[in-house]
């Protein structure tokens, strides 16, 4: 059985569409021509507008004409992550899926159901007949995984409706009302190098084998970040092996991903390799033993290169600057809700790190539901790297989503949940980044609840999705729509 034959038919058939275009981040152009034709085809009204979001439009369903406008809304992109092993090209290859038990996954790769399955779910909707519902939008925004620049784009104005349903949550059965903002950091540490002395040894040592993971719905799991790691190697070392120099850094691939890979280029003396691989080795026992509890486990892979190709190490002041900075860097929790009981309100994520002949740059993505704890978090890393003379710069801010308990729209989709399963469904917050909070800048009139089927591994090539509950989801949306037309 391969996907198109699960059930619902037609939302697994959209996926599977999706599924054959390559669509990373800021690289959506195909996916959109693909839906436009679609909608096309079907003779509904479908553009793009300024920013490059694809909106569709399509009228009530008969008799329900006088129903309050809804927009259903998700984005197309997708996070590019893959196996070590894997030789996945993701501006050119499909995604291979298949069907592991009562998940759909990839082989390889992250599946992109985030957010591909609640894409596929609208067009699903917008592109069947025989479906109830009142005055229709679809809004699908792109790069939401590389800044949310679709929808910070988005222009007031341009979408008729008063109803937000966004389909970009991963947990069945909950209901999201609000959502962490977010803010990216970027470090510029300045570095000096001098020649590599004689007689050493150049090794590079690859830290692989971790989770990773999404850097909002998994930061609280207590994974192994493989920068933060890769610091500790080299900082951890240097009691015992003072000569020790660092040539090359380069760690972690996108700022809302969990780093699950690094590789940090390390000069000593020869006649230390035999003990200070001994050293290394205690040190994968050691961290190895810490991820037990967050059900982690870690990899260091020490390989012996031509040290003719490496003519420059740091300076003992420049790499104990920089190594102490990076250590010091708050990542992870930073604080847990007082409002949400187990739902984290401030983290940071240590995302990258790329050493290079004038500047070691990094990347951070702080997130927080209070944007004075935001602040005051991106205040403190700047602290932390002011010894290094490092250049801070925030960038790409997004608000988060404030809850509003009084809202009509919740109290109807409660009451469908409880009609349509016959049990309550979870009220919830949460601490990735939705887009809502942008949108509802935009149209603060907007009435917004978020919700999905459950997803999990998001950003990691862990991702899968449970199939029964996209069923459920399905079955879910169709209900709530059908209430919404009537219930004007």
């Amino acid at each position: 059985m391969d996907i198109t034959q699960l059930q619902p038919s037609t939302l697994w058939q959209y996926f599977n569409q999706l599924c054959e275009i390559p669509r990373p981040s800021k690289h959506e152009q195909q996916l959109v021509a693909h839906i436009l034709d679609l909608a096309e085809n079907k003779g509904l009204e479908a553009f793009t507008d300024a920013a490059g979001n694809v909106i569709i439009r399509k009228p009530a369903s008969q008799g329900n004409e006088a129903a309050t406008p809804v927009v259903m809304q998700s984005h197309l992109d997708m996070v590019p992550q893959k196996t070590d092993s894997s030789s996945h090209n993701f501006f050119t290859d499909p995604i291979e899926t298949y069907i592991d038990g009562e998940w759909v996954t990839a082989k390889g790769t992250t599946l992109g159901a985030d957010n591909g399955i609640g894409v596929a779910a609208i067009l699903a909707v917008m592109l069947t007949d025989d479906i109830e519902h009142g005055p229709l939008e679809a809004l699908l925004t792109i790069d939401e995984e590389a800044g949310m620049t679709g929808a910070a784009n988005l222009e007031a104005g341009v979408l008729n409706s008063h109803i937000l349903l966004n389909l970009d949550t991963e947990e069945e059965g909950e209901l999201y009302v609000g959502c962490a903002g977010g803010i990216d950091v970027n470090i510029s540490v300045p570095v000096e190098w001098e020649p590599v002395p004689d007689n050493y040894l150049a090794l590079q040592l690859s830290i692989k084998g971790l989770k990773g993971g999404h850097s909002g719905i998994d930061i609280h799991r207590g994974r192994g970040n493989a920068v933060k790691l890769a610091t500790r190697l080299a900082l951890e070392s240097r009691h015992d092996f003072p000569a020790l120099r660092v040539c090359g850094f380069d760690g972690g691939t996108l700022r809302n991903a969990i780093p699950r890979n690094s590789e940090i280029t390390v000069v000593l003396p020869a006649h230390q390799q035999e003990d200070f691989s001994n050293t290394v080795n205690a040190l994968k026992l050691l961290f190895r033993n810490e991820l037990r509890a967050a059900d982690d486990t870690v990899d260091i892979d020490i390989e012996a290169i031509d040290s003719e190709e490496i003519s420059q190490c740091l300076t003992k002041d420049s790499q104990s600057a920089l190594l102490q900075a990076l250590y010091r860097c708050p990542n992870g929790v930073i604080k847990m809700s007082s409002l949400f009981e187990g739902v984290v309100e401030t983290s940071n994520n240590l995302a990258t790190v790329n050493l290079n002949q004038q500047h070691c740059t990094a990347q951070c993505l702080v997130r927080s539901s209070d944007n004075a704890a935001r602040d005051k978090t991106c205040e403190l890393i700047k602290s932390v790297f002011a010894e290094t003379d490092a250049k801070v710069i925030t960038d790409n801010g997004y608000p988060g989503w404030q809850p509003v308990p009084s809202s009509p729209l919740l109290q109807t989709m409660q009451q469908v949940y409880q009609q349509t399963f016959n049990k309550e469904a979870i009220i919830q917050v949460i601490h990735a980044g939705l887009e809502c909070g942008l949108l509802g800048e935009k149209y603060p009139e907007w009435d917004m609840i978020s919700f999905g089927p459950t997803i999990r591994g998001a950003h990691s090539p862990d991702e899968r999705v449970h199939i029964e509950s996209v069923e459920k989801f399905w079955t879910y949306l169709l209900a709530v729509l059908k209430r919404l037309a009537v219930s004007n």
